[in-house]
């Protein structure tokens, strides 16, 4: 074989790499990101509800808050600033009361307060509903459902209300995210929150490994 024989043969070979580099790159960007949806309950808070706010502006992340009715009378300008940037705003009920305790009756009346409160408000209207503490029964998921609600619980929870350590909601968070979760964090915390220190680590982390940050209705 010539010298100009072996010159085309790896001229071919070269082609043939590029080629195959450039289909798998194309592959690759062309894949749909995985999906997580942040979602905080109990707000707003006068303290760690903007602290958060500021860090999902900072990284550019819509999340969803299931607020409580009471709260959202005592801080508008919260509930403002979270419909203002682009995140979405849920039914957490009116005062948070153990579902368990309530009549049928009563049951309706915190869910129609907290609707009360938002539109009279805000204008808004939200088709999500999240129970205090996740518990619901069946006669009560109906109730919900006939009521035009979709209801909403989590499928990691970091516990942050009971002053979980950082490092180990980060971890927790790291190792259970998968394409669709919905990770439970509060914005009402008693007490020192975890949550603000736990998100400058969680959210860069998710972005590098792929994730983008959506709110529940877009998961869904």
């Amino acid at each position: 074989m010539n010298y100009a024989m072996i010159k085309r043969s790896l001229l071919i070979l070269l082609a043939l790499v590029l080629a195959l580099y450039a289909n798998s790159t194309f592959y690759c960007e062309a894949r749909e990101p995985k999906r997580i949806a942040l979602t905080f309950d109990d707000g707003p808070h006068y303290k760690y509800t903007e602290q958060i706010l500021d860090i999902l502006k900072k990284y550019d992340v819509r999340a969803t808050f299931f607020t409580v009715g009471t709260n959202v009378h005592r801080f508008p300008e919260l509930i403002q600033r979270e419909l203002s940037e682009g995140h979405e705003v849920a039914n957490h009920t009116y005062s948070h009361r153990h579902m368990a305790e309530l009549s049928e009756d009563e049951f309706r009346q915190e869910i129609e307060a907290w609707e009360e409160v938002i539109y009279k408000e805000h204008g808004y209207s939200s088709e999500l509903f999240r129970p205090p503490e996740g518990i619901l029964t069946d006669s009560e998921r109906q109730t919900v459902e006939a009521m035009g609600y979709n209801v909403i619980l989590w499928t990691i929870d970091t516990r942050d209300w009971a002053h979980n350590k950082v490092e180990r909601i980060v971890d927790s968070v790291l190792k259970e995210a998968r394409d669709g979760s919905v990770v439970l964090f509060h914005d009402f915390v008693s007490g020192e929150s975890p949550t603000p220190e736990a998100l400058e680590i969680i959210i860069p982390k998710l972005r590098e490994i792929g994730y983008e940050f959506v709110t529940v209705s877009e998961l869904n």
